[in-house]
């Protein structure tokens, strides 16, 4: 620390600052300047002798007053991010790393900074002067005193490579002091500021002269990160980067991952062996699953002890797993004031950009996630949005994606219109694939338990004749009382619903209901149930695939009309047209029996007969591979090693080889198309397909080649007046829809054995 004199007289002091220690210095010596400021700070109204606009231009009269306070509401600001980053100094990471960057962010400021000071002090020094010099009595109209040097006068420039210039700056002089975020970057509402500002920060506007043009500094790339991903065999220091997670929901994640430990390190052994031959990256990785944050994570987390939904927090868990197993640096958070600091936010409402290049590679959110990063990002959230991956459970489709064809064709829900690519949308199943599969794993049975059972049983995988319902809260078992007696009529039945203290569950009287138990307690109950017992609600949840996993037939209603935005509520608004067929859809079309039996629950016979078909039937625990830890491990590496959304061209992964042309019938999707092929549609090939040149491969004669039409069923033939249309929105490949008058182009691929998110030849 030293003091320095600089040509105006004045001493300012400077530092050399050091990541560690530099903190709480920098903390303290812009707390006392901004004391200092706001103390030499003299109101208007303690100087009303000196008449109005004295010695001042127009500009100034309304600007001296306020400067120093807008100062000190600058210094206020830094100080708060630099209090707030020596609050979490001693968090494990990535605090050194953000800290150094936040010191070099200022750095680039210290000149402006210190020659605000320098200026505001001399007007002060003055100001202090005259007040103590000048008489009682008015002064003269005349006697003005020229002030020079303390202005500068900018204009605002008018140039063609910056046409918005003028209208950003319209903006800020009426809202400058709307978000605290301006004053920290040194707005003050000037025009000279604020075209400082938007050319420095934000890029609208064209460099000052003699200032080198250089991109903004959260633009600017980060230094490069060498470190290979090497496959663990421990997951003991995970447990350290989840130390932040608090409630029921931490506990949840942690408990998952700490019970499939095991199972985590045996599939990392084994996917060490299967891909020695290369080596990827470490990625620096962010997760922020937005619903655990602030108020909805509360009330979310509050509801994991009273039987609510668990198949996000399983997700969460497996997802951190996998990335941590697979040797990748992870930072996992669920407080919106530690996403903010990691993330190098400005102090304020989010207006303004970050203040440095994104440390994270890749960052996994949720909707509400992805809401709050655009509340904090400004304009890099759009420049970084390539990173994200939005854990989405059922599912986003092309067409409601794109804000402008949402509205406008009749698609537009709360949910959609954020302009990702829609492979970064990644799903708990298999049922969208415009979206990326990432799913979960089935709790699998430990080979320590099995081998003591054997010792003491006369056969490992026997099972009492009983069923457990599938439903831990009682509303849903309401008008299902006639099924759940058909059932109980052959097995005995048990519940594992939530009763609130003091209150029992309004269940039928032959139930036996366990109350809410712990997720060992339930699986404990499902190694001895013969019949795991769906009714029509939850949809999707992954407790089906664990009760099969554990020996278990899953038992479950069809849907008839099937189910969708239509006509169920709770697929209302979600930015999907799928018509689900049954409770589990999955289950139903990529198990089926003997593991899955779906059944017409109103069918007074067809209830009964299954029922007996079931009891005469006997399976063994079953687990597909896309849902064992390995599964999960071959895909989250393959996604992370393959898919690039941040380059400009075209994918090249899946393999144009892997492309199976097929034209479907008026009608169907190309989802409908390739299933009945036994393939999948695979949206990263569409461009393929998006050539005249493949209307002419499949014998199709065009007599029109549309291209000016917005249609996520492009490309597509119609046979009325034989148009062809292309798609000329990237955005708008789409694996999902259908009409009368259109047969869709579609690119089908095939997939490998158990793991249907990639295809023979992807990894």
């Amino acid at each position: 620390m030293g003091l320095v004199r600089p040509t105006s007289g004045l001493w300012i002091m400077r530092f050399t600052l050091r990541p560690r220690s530099g903190c709480l210095v920098l903390c303290l010596s812009v707390s006392l300047l901004t004391l200092l400021l706001q103390s030499l700070w003299v109101p208007p109204e303690m100087t009303r002798e000196e008449p109005a606009g004295a010695g001042r231009s127009p500009e100034e009269q309304g600007h001296h007053g306020n400067s120093v306070r807008r100062l000190a509401l600058r210094l206020e600001a830094l100080s708060s991010q630099v209090q707030r980053l020596a609050r979490e100094r001693d968090t494990p990471q990535p605090a050194k790393e953000e800290l150094t960057n936040l010191l070099q962010s200022l750095r680039q400021d210290q000149e402006g900074l210190v020659r605000s000071v320098e200026r505001e002090l001399q007007r002060m020094a003055q100001k202090l002067e005259s007040l103590g010099h000048q008489p009682h009595t008015p002064r003269p109209q005349d006697d003005h005193r020229p002030q020079t040097g303390l202005r500068e006068v900018c204009e605002v420039p008018k140039d063609p490579v910056y046409p918005h210039c003028a209208e950003k700056v319209e903006f800020l002089q009426a809202h400058w002091d709307s978000d605290l975020c301006y004053a920290f970057y040194g707005v003050d509402g000037t025009t000279c500021s604020i075209l400082t500002y938007l050319s420095e920060r934000e890029d609208f506007c064209p460099p000052h002269p003699g200032r080198n043009h250089s991109a903004p500094p959260w633009h600017q790339q980060p230094r490069t990160h060498k470190e290979k991903a090497e496959v663990q065999t421990t997951l003991r220091p995970l447990y350290e980067v989840f130390g932040g997670i608090q409630g029921p929901a931490g506990r949840f994640i942690r408990s998952r991952v700490e019970r499939l430990s095991t199972c985590w390190i045996k599939a990392g052994h084994r996917i060490r062996e299967n891909t020695t031959k290369t080596t990827s990256q470490q990625k620096r990785v962010l997760l922020y699953p937005g619903v655990l944050s602030g108020g909805v994570g509360q009330r979310f987390g509050a509801m994991v002890d009273q039987g609510g939904p668990l198949g996000e927090l399983v997700q969460w868990a497996d997802l951190s797993a996998s990335l941590f197993i697979l040797g990748h640096n992870l930072t996992f958070t669920t407080s919106q004031n530690h996403l903010h600091s990691v993330i190098g936010a400005a102090p304020g409402k989010g207006s303004c950009p970050i203040q440095m290049p994104l440390p994270f590679d890749l960052i996994y959110t949720d909707y509400h996630g992805l809401a709050h990063l655009q509340g904090a990002m400004g304009l890099a959230f759009q420049h970084y949005q390539c990173r994200f991956r939005i854990l989405d459970s059922f599912g986003t489709e092309p067409a409601f994606n794109l804000g402008t064809y949402a509205r406008s064709h009749g698609y537009n829900t709360l949910w959609g219109s954020w302009r990702l690519q829609p492979l970064q949308y990644m799903t708990m199943f298999p049922h969208t694939p415009d979206n990326s599969f990432l799913g979960f794993v089935s709790e699998e049975v430990m080979v320590e338990q099995e081998e003591r059972e054997e010792e003491v049983e006369p056969g490992p995988y026997r099972k009492d004749n009983t069923a457990v319902v599938y439903g831990k809260q009682d509303y849903m078992w309401q008008g299902k009382e006639r099924y759940l007696e058909l059932i109980s009529q052959e097995l005995e039945t048990h519940g594992t619903v939530y009763q609130p203290p003091g209150h029992s569950a309004q269940l039928p009287s032959n139930i036996i209901n366990h109350g809410l138990l712990t997720q060992d307690q339930f699986l404990q109950l499902l190694r001895r149930t013969k019949v795991f017992v769906g009714l029509g609600f939850p949809y999707e949840g992954p407790a089906p695939l664990e009760a099969i996993a554990l020996g278990c037939v899953f038992l479950q209603p069809r849907f008839q009309p099937p189910r969708s935005s239509e006509n169920s509520d709770f697929y209302k608004g979600k930015p999907t047209t799928r018509q689900v067929s049954s409770q589990h859809p999955y289950a139903e079309e990529f198990i089926g029996k003997p593991y899955v039996w779906t059944v017409d629950m109103t069918n007074t016979t067809d209830v009964q007969e299954t029922v007996r078909a079931i009891l005469r039937t006997e399976v063994k625990p079953f687990t597909p591979r896309e849902f064992t830890s390995e599964g999960m491990l071959e895909r989250v590496h393959a996604y992370i090693t393959h898919q690039d959304f941040c380059s400009v061209s075209f994918p090249t992964w899946p393999p144009e080889s892997a492309l199976r042309i097929h034209l479907g019938p008026l009608g169907q999707s190309c989802v409908s198309v390739c299933r009945r092929a036994s393939l999948v549609c695979e949206p990263a090939l569409f461009h393929h397909l998006n050539d005249p040149a493949a209307f002419t491969r499949l014998g199709l004669s065009c007599s029109s080649m549309d291209q000016e039409v917005d249609n996520h069923l492009f490309p597509a033939y119609s046979p009325w007046g034989r148009r062809c249309g292309l798609q000329r929105e990237r955005l708008l490949f789409s694996c999902a829809g259908s009409d009368p008058v259109h047969r869709r182009l579609c690119p089908c691929r095939a997939h490998r054995a158990g793991q249907v998110a990639l295809c023979p030849d992807c990894l």
